[in-house]
C-alpha cells in the first residue's frame, strides 16, 4: 500500500466535513427516531475512524495542521443524542 497523496487526504477531510453537516442538523431535529439515531452512529464511528488514520509505517498520523475542532465537537454532539 502506497501513503496517502495529499489530494487524497484532503478529500478524506473534506468527507469528514460532510459528516459533521449531517450530524449538526440530525442532532438539531425537534425529534430523533432510531433512524436518524442510527445515522448519528454511523457518521460519527465514520469521524472517529478518519481521525485514526496512520501513514503505511502504522504509527505516524496521515494528518498534518488540519483542525479537527469542528469534528471533536460533532462526534461529542451526535454521541448525546444516540
Amino acid at each position: 500500500m502506497d501513503e496517502r497523496t495529499a489530494d487524497e487526504v484532503a478529500a478524506i477531510y473534506s468527507a469528514a466535513g460532510d459528516s459533521v453537516t449531517l450530524i449538526n442538523s440530525v442532532a438539531g431535529q425537534s425529534s430523533i427516531n432510531d433512524e436518524d439515531k442510527d445515522t448519528l452512529k454511523r457518521n460519527v464511528d465514520h469521524l472517529e475512524i478518519i481521525k485514526a488514520y496512520k501513514k503505511v509505517d502504522g504509527t505516524t498520523s496521515i494528518w498534518g495542521s488540519e483542525s479537527f475542532t469542528a469534528i471533536d465537537a460533532a462526534v461529542t454532539l451526535g454521541k448525546s443524542k444516540y
